[in-house]
């Protein structure tokens, strides 16, 4: 679904079209006052089911990308504002899509990205609700409730623990808040990829765990390396100095298909097939002790190309790209190499893939080197509480079972508001989708649990009388 007769309005105290998008003029800096700039936040509005004497306002706090991207993917939200009287609005965060602080130079130089920051983009949204709350007629009452997936999931937990003031509650979807230093094994992320494949299919994660010797062996020679590049149909030849990169894209490949392991078809990341992990794994049945790396490596391009290539129409397989160009990858390194250090490690033996340890050490170099700057490793632990947020109220923390990310995630109810919803069958923020014929009954719950808390967290604002 796309969103509807989208247009912009003007400035000043206004009643709301249905659907708008309009711009915030934000402060570059919140926190300090040397760079007394602004730029102009996007925003995306629509109050066709809002009732305007304080109806509840569910706010998506954007992610890494273009806001309209995450607006079209959470459906949920349009699925329930009729019944919940709700405005919807999805802010964009900063540095993504068109709210780039500094224009066309915003990602010319560090000194430029340097306000890439969560805590920044916190700040926008606070800012954000209270000028909407000012100037939109009705909504000086209106509660409002933080929703966001993956890292706009971690963000509207954090709104919520860091404005309480602004946000009545928060539902933080397939949200690794805890995927930080010293929280969480490194490697129950790559266990739970493996899990995937292992429930998805006869062999598939044994194969898959072999493919990479395979790779080794075929790409030894020139002859192989040719061939391989021929049997997935890559766009650029492969080099002996490409076989690292080569394995990198493969494995985000499988990762990637575990985090969007949907029960129908959806074009989240890629254009794909329903439960896409169960289509991959037909390609991949071989009996493990018989067959030849070049039938193993067939299968493997097989099953990426249910991936890279499920409508046909992709002439040849880009191994630089593993991902919608939605999302804004450049600003997403910069931020992992800041404040979003989330360690990875593989042992070759619990999951599929080839052993690698997790070197902060090394991480560290590879920021200085593509950005200048340094990790700081325990800042989001700081920041942000860590595994201590007992002290919070009215977040939920929902986690699909089959996604990689629910390894940091909160998989258990922390008090009594702040709770956590388990959808044993579900992938990437999932419950956040729009209904589908073919939503497994855990969603459903889940969705109904989480509407249930809004109302509970509507009617408690209400008694209170929280000012805008």
């Amino acid at each position: 679904m796309q969103l509807p007769k989208l247009r912009r309005r003007g400035d000043g105290p206004f009643p709301l079209s249905p659907s708008v998008v309009d711009y915030s003029v934000t402060p570059i800096d919140h926190f300090g006052f040397l760079e007394d700039g602004t730029f102009k936040q996007r925003y995306l509005v629509n109050n066709e089911h809002w009732d305007q004497k304080g109806g509840p306002i569910l706010f998506y706090t954007g992610n890494e990308g273009d806001i309209t991207w995450f607006c079209n993917n959470t459906g949920f939200m349009w699925d329930v504002a009729e019944d919940l009287g709700a405005m919807l609005v999805f802010a964009e965060h900063r540095y993504y899509g068109e709210s780039l602080p500094f224009g066309q130079d915003s990602y010319s130089d560090t000194k430029h990205l340097n306000y890439l920051t969560s805590e920044q983009a916190l700040a926008d949204f606070s800012v954000l609700i209270r000028e909407l709350k000012r100037k939109v007629l009705g909504a000086q009452e209106s509660p409002v409730i933080a929703i966001g997936g993956s890292y706009g999931g971690m963000l509207s937990a954090w709104l919520r623990m860091k404005y309480p003031n602004v946000v009545v509650g928060a539902l933080a979807a397939s949200a690794p808040i805890w995927q930080f230093p010293d929280m969480v094994p490194c490697g129950d992320f790559y266990k739970i990829v493996t899990q995937d494949f292992a429930r998805s299919g006869l062999n598939c994660d044994i194969n898959i765990r072999r493919s990479w010797k395979a790779i080794d062996n075929i790409t030894a020679t020139d002859d192989g390396l040719q061939w391989l590049s021929g049997e997935f149909s890559l766009c650029s030849p492969l080099k002996k100095t490409d076989l690292d990169g080569f394995k990198a894209w493969l494995q985000e490949t499988w990762v990637n298909l575990a985090m969007v392991d949907y029960p129908y078809e959806a074009n989240f990341l890629q254009p794909l097939p329903r439960w896409p992990i169960q289509v991959v794994c037909k390609h991949l049945s071989f009996d493990p002790s018989s067959v030849s790396d070049y039938q193993l490596l067939g299968g493997i391009s097989e099953a990426a190309r249910v991936y890279y290539n499920y409508t046909g129409n992709c002439p040849c397989l880009n191994t630089s790209s593993t991902a919608t160009g939605n999302l804004g990858f450049i600003g997403w390194y910069y931020q992992a190499c800041t404040e979003m250090v989330m360690p990875l490690c593989t042992d070759g033996v619990q999951d599929m893939f080839e052993p690698q340890d997790w070197n902060f050490q090394a991480f560290s170099d590879e920021c200085n080197s593509l950005f200048g700057v340094r990790p700081r490793a325990d800042w989001a632990a700081t920041v942000y509480g860590g595994l201590d947020i007992a002290s919070h109220s009215n977040i939920i923390f929902s986690n699909g079972g089959l996604d990689p990310w629910s390894s940091g995630g909160v998989t258990r109810n922390i008090s009594d508001s702040v709770v956590a919803i388990v959808i044993p069958d579900g992938a990437h923020h999932l419950d956040l989708r729009y209904n589908n014929e073919y939503d497994p009954h855990t969603v459903l719950s889940a969705r109904i649990q989480e509407v249930e808390y809004f109302k509970l967290w509507i009617t408690q604002a209400r008694k209170l009388q929280i000012p805008g």
